[in-house]
């Protein structure tokens, strides 16, 4: 006789499907633990890895990118200004981040204060220049004006990624910075041998040769070591964002909005570019009657 039922002891078969249920649970369980883990494991390496192509990109970006150096001398107003006998006033660097010294237009009321906003690639900054360059020119050398040239750079794409515009404003600092005297010749030969706007321009060994054309007779290895290294390109951003953005000094004019803009004691000229009579008759109505009757009569220079 047996006592205390099943008489083998082993499971029944329901036991034992219940026991390989249960073990087969613990099993997916564990393998879902094991995944989550993976997981975060996983989009863990990916965020680090992530992380260090970032700061590899930012990295070779920073190296890529000069530093930011001092302007060029006798710019200290984003310009070169001019004066009687066609002599430039003497300037040291504007330092990085700071902001330009307005020039100071005379107080006589007896010199006309003309100021010129020019990009090298823009074809009418070119047709103002071969209109009224050489009176210009005439005016400062006897004194009834003073003229200030502030090349800018807002062309820089329009030359087929070649950057002529910011190029050749960078070249004019170049000139600028290290034979202030040549600054008003090598302007004029930017503009006389102007290349087409949406063609790649000239290369920096052509705008060396441009320095050479112009007569610019001092500092021209220093010069073309400027140019080939594009010394003040950070300072032609800058000085360019200044013009475009605003304030102009010494004029009620806001900022520019295209080139060339020009300014003749704060009034702006909106007349025919190529017309060097209309150009004369504004300087003489916006430099008023104290400068008609206290300074020669500026007269256009003769053609050809």
């Amino acid at each position: 006789m047996t006592i205390g039922g099943s008489g083998d002891g082993r499971p029944t078969k329901n036991h034992r499907r219940d026991a390989v249920r249960t073990k087969a649970k613990r099993i997916r369980e564990e393998q879902k633990k094991k995944d989550r883990r993976n997981r975060v494991v996983l989009r863990g390496g990916i965020a680090a890895a992530g992380v260090a192509v970032v700061a590899v990109i930012a990295l070779v970006i920073i190296n890529s990118i000069p530093p930011v150096g001092p302007g060029p001398a006798n710019m200290a107003s984003d310009g070169v200004l001019i004066g009687e006998g066609m002599t430039p006033v003497v300037t040291t660097a504007l330092q990085p981040d700071a902001k330009p010294i307005p020039s100071e237009p005379d107080a006589t009321g007896t010199v006309a204060d003309i100021r010129i906003y020019s990009d090298y690639l823009c074809p009418f900054c070119s047709q103002f220049e071969t209109a009224n360059s050489e009176q210009i020119s005439q005016w400062v050398t006897s004194g009834a004006a003073t003229v200030e040239i502030h090349p800018v750079s807002i062309l820089t794409h329009k030359s087929s990624g070649s950057k002529y515009s910011l190029r050749a404003a960078n070249a004019a600092a170049c000139v600028a910075n290290y034979a202030p005297k040549d600054f008003y010749a090598f302007n004029a030969i930017l503009f006389e041998e102007q290349p087409e706007e949406g063609t790649v321009g000239h290369d920096d060994a052509a705008i060396k040769g441009l320095v050479k054309k112009a007569g610019v007779s001092s500092a021209v290895p220093k010069i073309n070591e400027c140019i080939d290294d594009t010394t003040f390109k950070s300072w032609v951003i800058a000085s360019t964002d200044r013009a475009v953005s605003g304030p102009l000094p010494n004029t009620e004019v806001e900022a520019i909005t295209g080139t060339p803009t020009v300014l003749v004691n704060g009034k702006q000229y909106v007349g025919a570019l190529d017309d060097p009579k209309e150009f004369a008759a504004f300087v003489l109505q916006a430099a008023g009657e104290t400068y008609s009757t206290s300074t020669p009569t500026p007269e256009p220079a003769p053609a050809g």
